[in-house]
């Protein structure tokens, strides 16, 4: 469909999110919390961490690379993981077998190792001789960032929306207020478009893990009357018209793990967004800052999000490719969908001369080697305030670029 077509129809886009309970979501936070851990250690480590679950078993696996000399560092990280994992799973509600996953009990294997000389050879700048000393990509690849003025914070309404939905379950069913829920939930929102215009919410769907004991009845009304009017009426979008899907099948008892194995790394349009704007298809959770699959999805976000923030468009959407051990990007597009206010080739040569790209760039421009992942790796990456990719302070630098 073209940017010309969609500026001009009327039609329905959906997004999701999943809840901090969702198996998928469980195993992202490990894995963000072990790469947090690594880099308390050793903020220059390379991480690559992959956490699996299903009915009470968690497997961790995957490469660490210390590029600090320290003998105690790995052992220190290897009596920790378990820890760590229990720990997660205990601050997500995961406190029996029955809810899904019993954070006190369950079976634990450790299956993480050093990362390969190869690898690392590319990446610190020991690779291809053109570039001795300087950091490579860790990875080839596309990334790709989005940003449109639909929402405060510059992000599609379905996505932004339905993780507002879960944000809110979550907080009420940890204060207690609404004590039968558990840790599950999956939310999805259908908004009715006119062009790049929200003009109403058409369907609502939630489904959330739950007591044996509770009635439906009481757990649709519950839903409607505290999570979803409270999050979606101020918006303007919500009527008489709207749709709601409650806990469709009827009953979500069983969830977590022990109703759906979980894995790091599933839910990427989850954590981005929504399927509106494109994926280059890689994972973020427990990747280090070196891994362009995560740190230039980052920059992407970072540069279209200022890019309508300084006003050269109402939609941008930026890619970023990449070839293992090169420093530099090999490609850097701009997409802006009929909305851009000065010609897009200028918006990209104000975007190369404005933002480092690198990736030792990107680290530094966005401060990366910190362990700030843990809160990540729910309610999606872009969107929510308190990260360093999500502010708009280069508004300025590209409006003197292009001028």
């Amino acid at each position: 469909m073209s940017a010309v077509l969609t500026k001009s129809k009327h039609y329905l886009f959906t997004s999701e999110s999943v809840g901090e309970g969702h198996p998928d979501k469980l195993c992202d936070q490990i894995s963000d919390a072990v790469l947090d851990r690594v880099l308390e250690l050793d903020p220059n480590a390379h991480v690559a961490c992959e956490t699996f679950a299903t009915t009470n078993f968690v497997v961790i696996g995957g490469e660490i690379g210390f590029q600090n000399p320290d003998p105690k560092l790995p052992n220190i990280i290897k009596n920790e993981v378990e820890e760590i994992a229990r720990r997660v799973a205990k601050d997500i509600g995961y406190d029996s077998e029955e809810v899904g996953l019993d954070y006190k009990t369950f079976e634990f294997m450790n299956r993480l190792h050093s990362q390969s000389p190869d690898i690392n050879q590319g990446v610190v700048g020991t690779g291809l001789e053109e570039y001795e000393g300087q950091q490579g990509a860790g990875d080839q690849g596309m990334m790709f960032g989005f940003a449109c003025n639909e929402t405060p914070v510059l992000m599609p309404a379905p996505v932004y929306y339905a993780h507002q939905l879960l944000i809110k379950a979550g907080e009420l069913r940890k204060s207690g207020k609404i004590a039968w829920l558990r840790p599950d939930a999956k939310s999805q929102v259908t908004i009715e478009y006119d062009g790049f215009k929200p003009k109403h919410i058409d369907t609502v769907v939630l489904s959330h893990q739950h007591n044996p004991e509770i009635p439906y009845d009481k757990i649709k009304e519950t839903i409607i009357n505290e999570i979803i009017k409270p999050v979606l009426e101020p918006t303007g979008l919500l009527d008489s018209k709207t749709k709601f899907y409650i806990n469709p099948t009827g009953r979500f008892v069983t969830g977590g793990p022990d109703g759906d194995a979980g894995l790091t790394g599933r839910k990427i349009i989850v954590d981005t967004y929504g399927g509106m704007g494109r994926h280059g298809g890689g994972a973020f959770s427990g990747k280090d800052p070196s891994k362009v699959d995560r740190s230039a999805a980052y920059m992407a976000r970072y540069i279209a999000k200022n890019i309508v923030a300084a006003g050269l468009s109402d939609r941008a959407e930026v890619e970023l490719a990449y070839a293992i051990g090169v420093p530099y990007p090999v490609s850097i597009m701009v997409e802006t969908f009929g909305t851009e206010k000065y010609d897009v080739e200028k918006i990209e040569k104000a975007v190369e001369k404005v933002f480092d790209c690198t990736p030792a760039g990107i680290a530094k421009t966005l401060d990366l080697k910190r362990p700030i992942y843990s809160k990540t790796a729910r309610y999606g990456h872009f969107g929510r305030e308190g990260f360093p990719w999500e502010q708009t302070d280069k508004i300025e630098a590209l409006k003197a670029a292009i001028n």
